[in-house]
């Protein structure tokens, strides 16, 4: 415990999730092997679609950076989280505090922008099939991706904007495992309520608008798939998206209890649990529930073995 006198603050420290060494060991076990899976899941599935070419379509374009922001987001918080849990240094300075807020928000609000994108190329493809190649050309593709990474980069921007305008003067402690907005502000001494909702309004913003779009695509594709006749006919349509629908309400559910909510019911407990399950957990479940529902990509690794086998004999 550190206190300060002046706003220079060189550090901070991470108070992580327990004080229990018995348990700090579990959960390093854990963290750790729920990384490695997150790691070759996510960059499993990047290598099959790049090198399967029956799986250079839309949906796979997507599913593909998918993977690399879970990657890439799973790496900002895990690697620091696993270390603090086998060290006692729980130390990260100022700057990579803010370095893993600022990701942290970037590539959380890209990611729901994809997850959006993604149900926009579902609703195309069922509900508009014969114009999918037309409107889901590789142009359109690429538009939605840097749509989608814009945000993230417009919304993460704002966040550090407006947090460079804090001041800490009486603590350093976070009681948090990484550096999220809601313990930052709890340290400032800065009056943060007109900083909060200016936060609060671009993320419920992100939020929202990822949400209508979601909303609208799912609504649109439920009502198609009901006016197929044929009951296979509707199992088939509706295991198109039903690994999405999976993803997006698992991501989805953790996000809106998290942080659409005032600060005054803030509970460490329960928003670490939450903070757990959408920043390590979530990204190791993507590729599994993708890989593990889709024949296209079981079949592409199975391509993958064979041609490997073959080239070997």
């Amino acid at each position: 415990m550190h206190s300060w006198n002046n706003t220079d603050v060189p550090y901070f420290i991470l108070m992580g999730l327990t004080d229990a060494e018995d348990i700090q060991l579990v959960l390093f076990v854990l963290f750790l092997l729920i990384y490695l899976v997150t790691v070759l899941g996510n960059a499993g599935m990047i290598m099959v679609i790049h090198l399967d070419a029956q799986l250079h379509t839309p949906m796979y374009f997507f599913l593909s950076h998918l993977s690399f922001i879970d990657l890439s987001y799973s790496t900002v918080i895990t690697p620091k989280t696993i270390e603090n849990l086998l060290t006692s240094n729980k130390k990260i300075s100022y700057l990579n505090c803010f370095t893993q807020l600022y990701f942290f928000i970037l590539l959380g609000a890209a990611e729901c922008f994809l997850l959006s994108s993604m149900a926009y190329d579902r609703y195309v493809a069922i509900c508009n099939p014969l114009h999918y190649p037309v409107v889901m050309s590789t142009r359109r593709c690429w538009s939605l991706l840097v749509g989608s990474y814009l945000v993230g980069f417009a919304d993460s921007l704002v966040n550090r904007l407006c947090t460079s305008r804090l001041h800490f003067c009486n603590s350093n402690v976070i009681h948090h495992f990484f550096c999220d907005s809601s313990p930052i502000f709890a340290l400032s001494c800065t009056d943060t309520h007109d900083i909060e909702i200016i936060i609060v309004f671009f993320s419920t913003a992100t939020l929202m608008v990822s949400l209508i779009m979601l909303s609208v695509s799912y609504v649109s594709i439920l009502s198609t798939i009901m006016k197929i006749n044929s009951a296979s006919g509707k199992r088939k349509a509706f295991s198109t998206c039903a690994s999405h629908l999976m993803a997006v309400t698992i991501f989805y559910s953790t996000m809106i209890f998290t942080y659409l909510k005032p600060s005054t019911s803030y509970s460490l407990g329960k928003d670490q649990v939450a903070s757990v399950f959408y920043t390590i957990v979530t990204p190791m479940l993507n590729p599994l529930i993708y890989s593990l529902r889709n024949k296209e990509v079981k079949n592409a690794v199975l391509r993958l073995l064979q041609k490997r086998e073959g080239s070997r004999t």
